[in-house]
């Protein structure tokens, strides 16, 4: 991702809010934490309380969702992020399928929700600000009106308008769809800009590297109404994010948040096009972390049984970390300090399902309710040190909740697939079918 040290439209380049809890000295086991039989009704306990960050911090009113909230549930934040309300949305939709909620509760609070963006939310050229206030979804923190994260909420908007087919909420969620602007988004080029605000104009990068954006760019072609066409896709650098690491050949950029995105709701399985299959890289990307991780083990004792680094709150604030490094660097990002993120393995459960699962299993069995609370697992934690954060955030609650669900049934794929725009867009990137995809299905 071109600059990516200077770039704050990421979904993942939130204001930094530290909000941590001091531990003493180094993470003391606690064993005994809760027993389950199955994976699967670990995945279940695990999907349910990440539903509930969804369904209890919401606000009611108008459906916004807090961009991080207290893991414990014992305070939501004041400001919402957009990426948020995306992976909200498609929660109502997995809440009511499991029966968390019935229907006709989830049918109204995304109604409220839609109404709310469609009548009441800023927004220019169909795109919205990164960050609203909880109540009155007005722009915070001088924030960016941000692609990446436009992107993520209109997935969550997508999902709804399959699922609650033939309803009002299809209409609005159709609206929302076709306003935004992805020719506007260019600026005059072939990649689409980061984000625009309404002092400066438009931001100084854009996403023409390797990044997390792959999935907005097929949305953006797939618009009717100001989509962008093909030349767009093949303007994506790939080639220097290419990378060599213990026998796997990828592309590679740091936080494994970058290789899960795209696939939350476009099913890349069995499908490449010319340039790789996404779907590879990304399994590709999680075992090479894995690996990585347990190569620092000598200076993080905790990396030989614990695995796991993307970007998340930390004891220092917020990091945009990971590895392995891009290319043919050597070496570690100096500032990882042995934290454990446990949406590492739960955002990539899907390409690796044995090796994520026994690692958020692990987890949780060690350290029981230090780490795994109301809404699931903290977003990161320290072994080491003994630090252990207070909050989760709603895209890293999201990413693990949506991919968990995604393995064991496969709901948002099949949902938002059915949206026909994405599957055209899909054949105008040119993607085709491997030999495998009559098997492996």
């Amino acid at each position: 991702m071109a600059g990516a040290a200077a770039a704050i439209s990421s979904a993942h380049a939130a204001n930094v809010l530290p909000a941590i809890t001091a531990q003493p000295a180094g993470l003391v086991a606690q064993p005994g934490g809760l027993d389950f039989a199955k994976d699967d009704d670990f995945l279940e306990d695990l999907e349910h309380r990440s539903f509930l960050f969804f369904w209890e911090t919401a606000n009611p009113a108008n459906g916004l969702v807090p961009d991080r909230a207290k893991a414990d549930g014992s305070g939501p934040g004041k400001i919402a992020s957009i990426g948020s309300v995306g992976f909200g949305l498609t929660a109502l939709c997995i809440g009511a399928q499991h029966g968390w909620i019935n229907r006709a509760a989830a049918y109204d609070r995304v109604l409220t929700t839609l109404r709310f963006f469609a009548e009441k939310v800023p927004s220019e050229h169909g795109f919205y600000f990164h960050f609203v206030d909880m109540k009155t979804g007005q722009r915070a923190w001088n924030s960016e009106l941000s692609s990446i994260d436009t992107w993520l909420l209109l997935s969550g908007v997508l999902t709804v308008r399959q699922y609650f087919h033939g309803t009002e909420v299809e209409q609005l969620a159709t609206k929302l769809y076709e306003q935004a602007d992805w020719q506007w988004m260019q600026n005059g080029g072939e990649t689409l800009n980061m984000g625009w605000k309404p002092e400066s104009g438009f931001l100084e990068h854009r996403w023409d590297g390797f990044s997390e954006h792959l999935a907005m760019y097929l949305m953006a072609m797939s618009s009717p109404t100001h989509g962008v066409g093909a030349d767009a896709w093949k303007a994506i650098k790939r080639e220097p994010a290419l990378t060599h690491y213990q026998g796997f050949t990828y592309y590679q950029y740091p936080p494994l948040f970058i290789h899960q995105y795209p696939h939350a709701w476009i099913d890349f399985r069995d499908q490449k096009d010319a340039f790789t299959d996404y779907w590879a890289n990304s399994k590709a990307a999680t075992l090479a972390h894995e690996k990585f991780c347990e190569s620092l083990k000598d200076r993080f004792p905790a990396y030989e049984k614990l695995w796991g680094i993307t970007a998340s709150e930390s004891q220092k604030g917020y990091m945009d970390w990971g590895g392995p490094p891009v290319g043919n660097r050597v070496g570690f990002d100096q500032r990882i300090d042995g934290t454990v993120v446990p949406c590492a393995a739960g955002g990539s459960i899907p390409f690796a399902p044995q090796d994520c699962i026994s690692d958020l299993r692990r987890m949780q069995q060690e350290y029981g309710s230090k780490i795994y609370l109301k809404y699931g697992f903290v977003d990161a934690f320290n072994p080491q040190s003994g630090w252990v954060g207070a909050n989760v955030l709603g895209i890293d609650v999201g990413i693990t909740l949506v991919m968990a669900e995604n393995y064991r049934t496969g709901f948002v794929w099949h949902t938002f697939m059915a949206n026909p725009e994405i599957a055209q867009a899909m054949k105008v990137a040119g993607f085709v079918r491997t030999v495998a995809a009559a098997t492996t299905r």
